[in-house]
C-alpha cells in the first residue's frame, strides 16, 4: 500500500483563506478587527522565527499584529503587568506568551495569568479543564490543526480506534481529548507502555507526539491507518542536518492509508490554527456567531 499524504502545507493555505475571509467580514459588518499580541521575552533564535512567522502570517489575513519584544532579565512582575496591559485591551482578542521563558520567570504562573478568553495557544489551566469536560473552551493549536486534517480526510471520526503516542500537556493529553469529543476510542501511549508495538498496531488512528525522531517503525501501523506525525526532531544524517518525525516516513507510508510528512505536515497546521483560534476568541468576546470549521 501506499499511503495518501495529507499535505499540512496546502491545507493551512485552506484555514488562513477562511480566517482572512471572516476577518474581511468582521470588518466590513461589525467594524471589528481581531487583534494577536505576541510576548517574547529574551533573544531564542527558533522563538525569534516562530514569531516573525505568527507576525508575517497574522497581518496577511487582515488581522492586527503587536508584537512586546522583553529583555532576557525583564522581571516576573513586568511581566505580569503587561499581559494586565493587554487582558484589558478590548483591542486585543488573542495573547500569546512564546515559550520557553527564561529560566528565572514561572511559566505556569505567567500562562494562567492570561485573560482564558484570550489565551489563544489553550494552554490556561482553565481552558484545560473545558476541554477535559467537554465545554467549550480555547483548544491549543497543534491538536486543533491535528483534528482539522482528520476530519478532513475521513469526514467522520466515530467508532475509530485512536492511540496517542505522548502525554504531553501541550499535545498528547489534549489530542486524547479532542479524539474522545469526536466519538473515537482513545488510548493514551508512551515510551514506558507495556507492549507498546501491539498497542499502536491496532489503532485506526496513530498520532506520534513523543518527540523521539523515527521512534515509531512501519512493522507497528495496521494496514490502511492515518499516520499523523506531529515530530519534529533535528539529526545528523550522511554528514547533513536533517529533519525528521516521530515515525519512520517511508515504512510507515508503506502501510498506512494516510499520513503526514515532515516538514509540511502538522507544522504549518499550527499557526493556521492560531490564527484561527484569535478569531473565534474575537467573535466570542463580542457576542458574534463563531466562524464555521476553525474549532473544535
Amino acid at each position: 500500500m501506499s499511503a495518501t499524504i495529507i499535505d499540512g502545507k496546502a491545507f493551512a493555505g485552506t484555514v488562513r483563506e477562511k480566517v482572512a475571509g471572516h476577518v474581511s467580514r468582521l470588518k466590513a459588518e461589525h467594524g471589528i478587527t481581531p487583534g494577536l499580541a505576541v510576548v517574547l521575552v529574551g533573544e531564542d533564535p527558533a522563538s525569534q522565527v516562530y514569531v516573525r512567522s505568527k507576525g508575517k502570517m497574522t497581518v496577511e489575513v487582515g488581522m492586527k499584529s503587536v508584537e512586546h519584544k522583553l529583555d532576557v532579565e525583564t522581571p516576573e512582575a513586568e511581566l505580569l503587568a503587561l499581559i494586565d496591559q493587554l487582558n484589558n485591551d478590548p483591542e486585543i482578542h488573542g495573547i500569546l506568551v512564546q515559550l520557553p521563558l527564561p529560566k528565572h520567570l514561572n511559566e505556569d504562573l505567567v500562562i494562567n495569568s492570561i485573560d482564558p478568553a484570550k489565551d489563544v495557544d489553550g494552554f490556561h489551566i482553565s481552558n484545560v479543564g473545558l476541554l477535559g469536560t467537554g465545554q467549550k473552551s480555547m483548544v491549543p493549536c497543534t491538536p486543533l490543526g491535528c483534528l482539522m486534517m482528520l476530519r478532513d480526510h475521513h469526514g467522520s471520526l466515530s467508532g475509530m480506534d485512536a492511540v496517542v503516542i505522548g502525554r504531553s500537556n501541550i499535545v498528547g493529553k489534549p489530542m486524547a481529548q479532542l479524539l474522545l469529543g469526536d466519538s473515537c476510542t482513545v488510548t493514551i501511549a508512551h515510551s514506558r507502555t507495556k507492549d507498546l508495538a501491539d498497542v499502536v498496531r491496532r489503532a485506526d488512528i496513530v498520532v506520534a507526539a513523543v518527540g523521539r525522531p523515527e521512534m515509531v517503525p512501519g512493522e507497528w501501523i495496521k494496514e490502511g491507518a492515518t499516520v499523523i506525525d506531529v515530530g519534529i526532531n533535528r539529526i545528523e544524517r550522511d554528514g547533513k542536518n536533517k529533519l525528521v518525525g516521530d515515525v519512520d516516513f517511508d515504512s510507515c507510508a508503506a502501510r498506512a492509508g494516510a499520513i503526514t510528512p515532515v516538514p509540511g505536515g502538522v507544522g504549518p497546521m499550527t499557526i493556521a490554527c492560531l490564527l484561527a483560534n484569535t478569531v473565534t476568541a474575537c467573535c466570542r468576546a463580542n457576542g458574534l456567531a463563531e466562524p464555521e470549521g476553525l474549532t473544535a
